[in-house]
């Protein structure tokens, strides 16, 4: 667990109106008013809403300010991504690439001050395409692991994908642990990483397996189990989205265990590229320092997987 985690201990459209002083002004006056009256807010809702509670990422201490590098030798970066993978990748109205990757590339070109270009490939032809020199890096959510490093270089992950429990709005926990699970039945996908966890982990739960994603979530509406544990960034739009009913909310904090859940992602460089590779770290720095990665999480992201 790194220690700077930005407002978190422990992964493949925000908007701001701007009003008068004067209601400002009596708009929080009449809070506090209410907020004088008002009963202490119960149990349920205030466990709601610290599992809800919007956390950004940071992964960038900022104790180890990365050097600028020589970038006036850098005069295009060519990045390459992925086709459908929402909301990180994906086409947008236009035609043109969109979604939360490809808006990360450009906003690292803009800090680097270089021109910047964007290509849609399916997945699996991205890693031979940087390596036929069809592109300079990869952004489109790639795993750093053991495998992917030996053919690519890394910059630091700017993302993990955390492993998140979830429960019925009526039982959120804001913490959990082994013990809190004691008995309890918990979901998972069979034969995936979550499941592996729970058995090393949570050996006192009653473990349930589903064959996806679909038949978990859908257990635990029905109440079948109590909660279900799976990969934290698809858990948060089905909980935000249509097919969830309102039903759940994520549980205690995110599991960012490396052995189970990964190394996070980063941006893929040809192996020894190392001036794009300490230029893109030193943007991305620039970019979280500044808020910029920030704003960039909360546009796409208004149920945090962290």
């Amino acid at each position: 667990m790194q220690p700077w985690i930005e407002l978190v201990i422990n992964g493949r459209l925000a908007g701001v109106r701007v009003w008068s002083i004067a209601a400002v002004l009596a708009g929080a006056l009449l809070l506090q008013t209410h907020a004088a009256r008002a009963a202490e807010p119960d149990p349920e809702a205030k466990a709601v809403a610290a599992a809800t509670a919007h956390a950004v990422p940071g992964f960038w201490d900022p104790r180890r300010r990365p050097e600028r590098p020589d970038l006036s030798r850098l005069t295009v970066i060519r990045f390459l991504t992925e086709t459908d993978y929402p909301p990180f990748n994906y086409t947008g109205p236009d035609g043109n690439p969109a979604g939360f990757n490809v808006d990360l590339a450009r906003a690292l070109c803009e800090e680097i001050k270089v021109t910047c270009t964007v290509q849609m490939r399916r997945f699996e032809t991205l890693l031979d395409a940087l390596a036929g020199n069809r592109g300079d890096a990869i952004i489109a959510s790639l795993a750093v692991t053991p495998q992917t490093r030996a053919k690519v270089d890394f910059t630091d992950p700017y993302y993990r994908a955390p492993g998140r429990f979830v429960a019925r709005k009526d039982a959120v926990l804001p913490e959990i642990r082994p013990e809190y699970l004691e008995g309890k039945k918990v979901g998972a996908i069979a034969g995936s990483a979550h499941e592996a966890y729970l058995k090393a982990m949570f050996t006192d739960a009653e473990l349930h397996s589903y064959p996806n994603d679909e038949a978990l979530r859908a257990a635990l509406k029905r109440g079948e189990v109590d909660f279900i544990f799976g990969d934290a960034i698809s858990l948060a739009f089905w909980i935000n989205g249509t097919d969830s009913d309102n039903c759940c909310a994520f549980s205690g904090g995110p599991f960012t265990e490396s052995r189970y859940f990964g190394e996070g992602v980063g941006i893929a460089v040809r192996k020894g590229n190392d001036l794009l590779r300490q230029s893109l770290n030193w943007a991305l720095f620039r970019l979280w320092e500044k808020g910029r990665y920030t704003d960039l999480w909360l546009r796409y992201f208004s149920v945090s997987p962290f």
